[in-house]
């Protein structure tokens, strides 16, 4: 199949590639560079053995897309490209909301002009807000609390929309967790400009002595060991699950919002110590207190992705954080 990857040189977008690629897919990616090197395009290429089709630009550039989408002989999107930082969109909610909720409409005007219909997007699990119950399924209210997650969740309903005004489209919704781990090469993995707001490759670069130490937001949470629990998945397992969804889009038409998940809680300094564990490094931390709006515990319900995609995870937090330092090591120089 031909496949557009809009944000295909970011850290999901990225390791989609490589596994699409690899599965005799050609893709096309797309990316303004606003959240990524472009070194990730050559280091992809290192990893597949050949040239890839890219093109930098903006999603909301509709002419940009149409020709891509018509020169290509496009068959599915596999929609990435926005931003993704809760922080940011509490200071900066305008610029998610063009980014995310206005590029979303950008790209549906330009497949429609082309007459495609097959999309996989990238949503999230914080279009679910607060839980009323765990672990998250696709049926639970989804009420989110940042603009981050409101995007999101605006762009599900504007693609429900499209789906019901257009029955012959399908549209696979996507709920990440939380994506961590890096290819097993090493040569490609989650590097954010400047300090790091996610957990793991904040850890990693604790483990590498770029930055002295680890806060931990809060360890009197009602959880095994007090401090926060959030649901991992390694971004290889997150990227098979595109593949898979690829074979749903492909046959049946509709709307699908589908968890991509483990389901299973691991704390904060559960993930410490196994980071400890692989790098053979100490990582120092301090217990500070808890942040306005964190969860002490948020994990899925995979049921759905195993039943409609025929997926499930297959690797360990052993494994995330094993290959997260591997990055470290091989792309970053860590000892």
């Amino acid at each position: 199949m031909n496949i557009l990857l809009t944000g295909g040189l970011g850290f999901i977008g990225s390791h989609t590639a490589a596994v699409l690629t690899q599965g005799n897919h050609h893709v096309v990616l797309l990316d303004n560079l606003s959240n990524c090197q472009i070194g990730v395009l050559g280091s992809l290429e290192k990893i597949i053995g050949k040239r890839l089709d890219f093109i930098e630009g903006d999603v909301r550039d509709i002419p940009l897309v149409e020709r891509l989408l018509s020169d290509h002989h496009i068959d599915v999107v596999i929609h990435f490209a926005g931003l993704k930082a809760v922080g940011d969109s509490n200071t900066d909610p305008i610029n998610y909301y063009s980014n995310n909720v206005a590029g979303t409409i950008s790209l549906i005007q330009a497949m429609q002009a082309c007459g495609l219909g097959r999309m996989i997007f990238s949503s999230s699990a914080t279009v679910y807000g607060d839980p009323v119950y765990l672990p998250y399924d696709e049926a639970h209210p989804t009420s989110p609390t940042n603009p981050y997650g409101r995007t999101k969740l605006q762009c599900e309903e504007i693609l429900r929309d499209q789906v019901k005004a257009n029955p012959s489209w399908s549209v696979a919704c996507l709920r990440y967790f939380n994506p961590v781990g890096a290819h097993p090469s090493g040569l490609i993995g989650e590097d954010p400009f400047g300090v790091p707001n996610n957990l793991m490759p904040y850890v990693a670069q604790v483990a590498s002595g770029k930055l002295e130490r680890l806060s931990i937001f809060g360890d009197d949470y009602e959880t095994q060991d007090g401090t926060g629990e959030r649901d991992y998945i390694h971004v290889m397992d997150l990227a098979e699950g595109h593949a898979s969804a690829l074979d749903l889009v492909k046959v049946q038409n509709g709307f699908f919002a589908i968890n991509l998940g483990s389901g299973l809680p691991i704390s904060v300094l559960a993930l410490v110590l196994a980071f400890e564990k692989v790098s053979g490094k100490k990582i120092p931390y301090a217990i500070a207190p808890r942040r306005a709006g964190d969860l002490p515990s948020y994990f899925a319900k995979p049921d759905m992705a195993k039943i409609v995609l025929h997926w499930q995870t297959q690797r360990s937090l052993i494994d995330m954080c094993s290959s997260m330092w591997n990055y470290q090591k091989i792309s970053h120089g860590a000892d």
